[in-house]
């Protein structure tokens, strides 16, 4: 596969599941940007700052979002127990639960584009996209 086969191939894909985010974001009354929040928070807590960095929002714009997701009851934020200073958000029960019904309602359909492939490919597919991501430090990178 050549560079550009490669490229088209990720931009295409990322149409597909841009599209799949965006309808049931939509469904669920939350933006791209909020489904981005809760897919992160949803087995940590996080610095509202390394958030903001690695979201590539402002402080306020970010605190904005998590005010809306607090008064909604999804996300709750307090003092970091490592730094007084900071304060760390994290998902509430409810917004564990709305988490966990939306990721499945994107695995359903996401499913006509990944379960024709076989079990070893999806893992090598799998893979590979991990292989791309930079893994995350707790610094400005990927929470």
């Amino acid at each position: 596969m050549t560079s550009d086969a490669l490229v088209d191939a990720l931009v295409r894909s990322t149409f597909e599941v841009t599209a799949v985010l965006t309808r049931i974001g939509a469904e669920n009354d939350l933006s791209l940007t909020q489904m981005r929040v809760l897919g992160i928070v949803r087995d940590r807590r996080v610095r509202m700052s390394d958030l903001a960095a690695f979201l590539g929002l402002d402080k306020s714009t970010l605190s904005g979002l998590v005010d809306r997701a607090e008064k909604r009851g999804l996300l709750a934020r307090e003092k970091s127990t490592q730094d007084r200073r900071v304060f760390d958000v994290y998902p509430t029960a409810a917004g564990l639960q709305l988490t966990e019904r939306v990721y499945q309602e994107i695995r359903a359909a996401l499913a006509p584009s990944t379960d024709h492939l076989e079990p070893e490919r999806q893992e090598r597919l799998a893979e590979l996209l991990e292989a791309m991501m930079v893994p995350w430090t707790g610094s400005a990178q990927r929470p």
